[in-house]
């Protein structure tokens, strides 16, 4: 018998991104300039971008969490990703929306952010 719970039927925790967007790798890079205050890698890699959906109309809503709750930058991180996507050519507006479902873990971090920080 099989001790595993079986799988939840539904959405993702997580909503896909909209990868095959031609906006889509340059809102990557652009998130990739924002950085936590507190750790020296960028948001991107520390894996606090859930979601980028980018409409036909190039409308970004970008879907993010952060490390903790009580983060101090909490309240600003949501404006320096706008502000770091809005100027790109073709994006028509940005939506950051601030989850914190699911919570953010260390296994979110891209290989490149556990090798700076000294998890690997």
């Amino acid at each position: 018998m099989n001790d595993q719970p079986e799988p939840l039927e539904g959405a993702p925790l997580i909503a896909p991104s909209t990868t095959d967007h031609p906006l889509y790798d340059g809102v990557v890079e652009a998130c990739r300039t924002v950085y936590d205050p507190e750790i020296p890698v960028n948001i991107y890699d520390l894996g606090l971008i859930y979601t980028i959906d980018i409409s036909p109309e190039n409308e970004v809503k970008i879907v993010m969490t952060l490390t903790a709750p009580g983060c101090p930058v909490a309240g600003d991180m949501p404006g320096w990703i706008a502000d770091a996507v809005e100027p790109m050519e073709g994006v028509k507006q940005v939506d950051v929306v601030l989850t914190w479902d699911p919570p953010w873990g260390m296994d979110m971090m891209s290989e490149e952010a556990r090798l700076e920080l000294g998890f690997m």
